[in-house]
């Protein structure tokens, strides 16, 4: 069983090897007409970041969304090392927002309305520890909010298997993975919006 879920994983990364545009550079290109100042930053980690990333940056007040690495070991990781489980880094995004257009508490919300976080070992068909569903807090405020969440989350009979981390450092993946579906015109292939919360 252990052996055809890590056939499984390698297969994925091999997809992802073969399906993306290549650039070595880690560059994070930024939209010169956004004016950061005025901007917070939030991570959530709700498997393969491409699709995460996607529906995040259709949001009103969300001004970029980078696809990255978070909550490992390893300083400065790469993606192999990552979809390995190496590292012990989990696909993350990072969502710069303005705090005056959208709430934090709006954004943990759709997180949970784009993913299953009642799956406990990875997203859709990307299984293991990189593909995990968690929300990296900055403080107690972003903590209690994600908890009242998930506690109304639970009186849906939705039980999630979120996990609550405090904030670690963030490192942005290979240029070909961001804006993954912008670039290549395809659609995410385990992530939905699908309305939850009131």
């Amino acid at each position: 069983m252990k052996i055809n879920k890590y056939i499984i994983i390698l297969a994925v990364g091999l997809l992802a090897f073969i399906s993306t545009n290549f650039s070595k550079e880690i560059v994070v290109p930024q939209n010169k007409n956004i004016d950061y100042s005025k901007t917070k930053k939030a991570h959530f980690a709700g498997g393969c970041f491409w699709g995460v990333e996607h529906l995040f940056e259709k949001q009103a007040g969300v001004k970029d969304v980078i696809s990255g690495y978070m909550g490992g070991t390893v300083e400065n990781p790469d993606y192999y090392g990552v979809v390995k489980g190496d590292t012990g880094h989990v696909e993350t995004v990072e969502v710069i927002y303005n705090p005056d257009e959208i709430s934090y508490e709006s954004l943990a919300k759709l997180f949970f309305e784009i993913h299953d976080s009642t799956q406990k070992d990875g997203q859709g068909p990307d299984i293991g520890s990189q593909y995990l569903s968690v929300v990296f807090y900055n403080n107690e405020e972003e903590k209690k909010t994600t908890q009242k969440l998930i506690e109304i989350l639970k009186t849906k009979g939705i039980n999630a298997a979120t996990t609550l981390k405090p904030n670690s450092p963030f490192y942005a993946a290979e240029g070909y993975h961001q804006d993954y579906y912008a670039r290549t015109g395809k659609t995410p292939y385990c992530h939905v919006y699908k309305k939850i919360f009131d």
